[in-house]
């Protein structure tokens, strides 16, 4: 049976709230000093440098899991047929250990989490370098839309699977793309990870998403976030050192991929969107 998450008060939910401004802000200041060029270590560089000044500490940083090794970076960053959890040093010049500046065309997913007074926020969005090309703006904005949808269906009365419908439904569905297989939300508060699991595809098979029946709680924070790909829903990971799994997760046929990310916390009148000025950042680098 799964874990019932842990529901909040009042008073937690400001705490929250303020934690998911802090993402927020991190992204706002991101989108305005973006510009062709970079690299990933300035970005991250960069984003140390607004934690601090917000009184924050990174949650990414150092975060243990599994087989892999500490995660070495403030933020995920992660581009092209990169999905998720890129670190600052992964991209970098062919046969070099060189960093590889950002330029037109290139795709890049942006994960800030934040501790906050014991409180996490947590959001992800993607940032296109260069005008996109029809492919690409398509992909985008099935990201947005999709994550809208799904975030809609957050509210009592309905399990967790009507999310993943209606995520599914939109990207698999109408645009044809496909959403990343193994991958999803999850519950936070005051840790980075907890239940319920999210997923963003209705389960397959009996046992294999226990949390999808699950009630949608009033008082329940949730992270949610779909990943989609052009061309697969699978991924791929490589062997470091020591049979430590590196961190970042690629397509498993190197298509482009985007990644959205919310905090919402559900309530009696239905999901509240923490991190919600994400979607009036300007998400396409032109500088």
């Amino acid at each position: 049976m799964p874990h019932p998450p842990r529901l909040l008060n009042a008073a937690e939910a400001d705490l929250a709230y303020a934690s998911a401004q802090k993402v927020v802000e991190v992204h706002r200041r991101l989108a305005e000093w973006l510009h062709e060029g970079v690299t990933l270590p300035e970005i991250d560089g960069f984003v140390a440098k607004q934690l601090e000044d917000l009184d924050c500490k990174s949650c990414f940083l150092g975060y243990r899991t599994g087989s892999h090794a500490a995660f070495p970076s403030y933020a995920c960053l992660s581009v092209n047929d990169c999905v998720v959890h890129g670190t600052a040093g992964y991209y970098t010049e062919p046969g070099s250990n060189r960093a590889k500046k950002l330029t037109k065309g290139d795709v890049v997913k942006i994960d800030i989490g934040v501790k906050h007074r014991g409180w996490i926020g947590d959001a992800a969005w993607t940032y296109v370098f260069g005008q996109p090309t029809p492919q690409v703006k398509k992909l985008c904005d099935s990201g947005k839309e999709s994550l809208r949808r799904g975030v809609q269906q957050l509210r009592p009365g309905n399990s967790y699977l009507a999310f993943a419908r209606a995520v599914q439904g939109h990207v698999e569905g109408e645009c044809r793309f496909h959403l990343i297989r193994g991958l999803g939300g999850h519950g936070y508060g005051q840790t980075l990870h907890a239940p319920p699991f999210v997923s963003n595809t209705v389960p397959t098979y009996p046992g294999e998403w226990p949390d999808a029946t699950s009630p949608c709680l009033p008082g329940t924070l949730v992270a949610v976030e779909p990943m989609i790909a052009i061309g697969t829903g699978m991924t791929t990971q490589r062997q470091g050192p020591g049979r430590k799994t590196e961190w970042p997760v690629y397509t498993k046929d190197g298509s482009l991929s985007v990644h959205y990310e919310h905090d919402v916390l559900i309530t009696e009148n239905g999901p509240r969107v923490l991190t919600a000025e994400l979607e009036e950042l300007p998400d396409v680098i032109e500088q």
